[in-house]
């Protein structure tokens, strides 16, 4: 039938209405709250990118997690700022690291919150990438002729020279994630990160193979129960940049386009997704969410399993600048965005929102 026996808007007259047909519901059970946890004690500094998100102490995460437990939030997923960085990124794996104390402290002060453990090395790392780097003299005639150009300017103007050959010599020379090698580290974080009382493990490195590693170190350490929460579709996306002021995890060079996915894909993204499910992930995410809300429900329609999708930092940045100008009205933006994403097909929402869209619920 078509108009006017059908009016579409005899269901919108009254919000009772619209409430009681609406198809997508927010439920503040479905959210996770991050937490960046930082060295030190009283420690709760505003990050200047992400206003109403703090860099807090281990005290002060214990505090920031029984608000979050009060709110009806289940779950936070915690974020370290070690100490010191080195290559091997040891604090990540380090029994007594930034993690491992947050997570043994809101356990012990809110243990039925649901505590999710990031396995990742860029916030560990000297050089802030997400896995073990080594050098590789790049192959093909345009690098062989830098290493020439270098050669004959040091035999031509020996010491003067040796400053520019340096750079030349450096700009020749590249760099790469060694996937293979990056595996027994991520391994040897998550069954730290088990040991510490750590409920979910959620490998968000991108190497190939990181799931099947961890899945066969956790059982061999006798975590066959622990659930993993797969960022198994992370982009490479310009919309991380206030995250990484506040974990401190820029790449000192380079990117990470080499290992996190190019934002053109939905097909790799489903073999990211059926590849990491295969290897033993219990629950897949989407990384960020509501640029790639194509990806999530192209995901919904294929895969049974639970997933989540990261609002991430730059998408809650915008939306906190045009808040703060006056362009949009906060409350309506912060819940449309959200249920954008439930809707797309996620279980699960993690949110620097959580926390006011759990009052705006209650």
């Amino acid at each position: 039938m078509s108009f006017p026996v059908t009016r579409l808007r005899r269901l919108r007259r009254t919000e009772a209405l619209r409430s009681l047909v609406r198809e997508t519901r927010l439920s503040t059970e479905s959210f996770v709250y991050p937490l960046f946890v930082c060295p030190g004690e009283g420690v709760r500094k505003e990050i200047k990118s992400m206003p109403g998100v703090f860099n807090l102490s281990v005290d002060q995460a214990v505090k920031e997690a029984k608000e979050v437990h009060s709110l009806g939030i289940p779950a936070v997923i915690l974020f370290g700022l070690p100490e010191k960085k080195d290559e091997q990124a040891s604090g990540a794996w380090d029994d007594n690291g930034i993690v491992q104390r947050a997570t043994r402290a809101i356990k012990r002060e809110v243990p039925k919150l649901v505590v999710i453990g990031d396995v990742c090395l860029c916030e560990y790392t000297s050089h802030g990438h997400c896995g073990v780097v080594k050098p590789s003299l790049g192959s093909g005639r345009p690098k062989l002729a830098a290493v020439e150009r270098v050669h004959s300017q040091v035999t031509a103007r020996a010491a003067t020279s040796v400053q520019a050959a340096i750079e030349m010599a450096t700009e020749a020379l590249q760099f790469e994630v060694a996937n293979d090698l990056t595996l027994p580290i991520l391994a040897k974080t998550a069954v730290s990160l088990a040991n510490s009382g750590t409920d979910v493990i959620a490998p968000s490195d991108m190497m190939d193979g990181r799931v099947a590693a961890i899945r066969s170190a956790l059982d061999q350490a006798g975590f066959n129960e622990m659930p993993i929460l797969s960022y198994a579709a992370k982009f490479a996306s310009a919309f991380y940049g206030p995250f990484r002021e506040a974990a401190d995890s820029a790449p000192q060079f380079g990117d990470r386009r080499s290992y996190q996915m190019d934002g053109s894909n939905v097909r790799e993204a489903m073999r990211e997704i059926e590849t990491d499910i295969a290897e033993g992930a219990d629950m897949i995410m989407v990384k960020p969410a509501m640029p790639y809300l194509d990806v999530i429900a192209a995901a919904r329609e294929r895969f049974d399993v639970p997933i989540a999708a990261y609002q991430v930092s730059g998408e809650y940045a915008m939306i906190q600048a045009a808040v703060r100008n006056g362009w949009l009205d906060g409350d309506r933006t912060m819940l449309e965005s959200l249920t954008s994403i439930r809707r797309a097909g996620a279980n699960i929402i993690l949110s620097y929102f959580a926390k006011d869209a759990a009052r705006l619920l209650a």
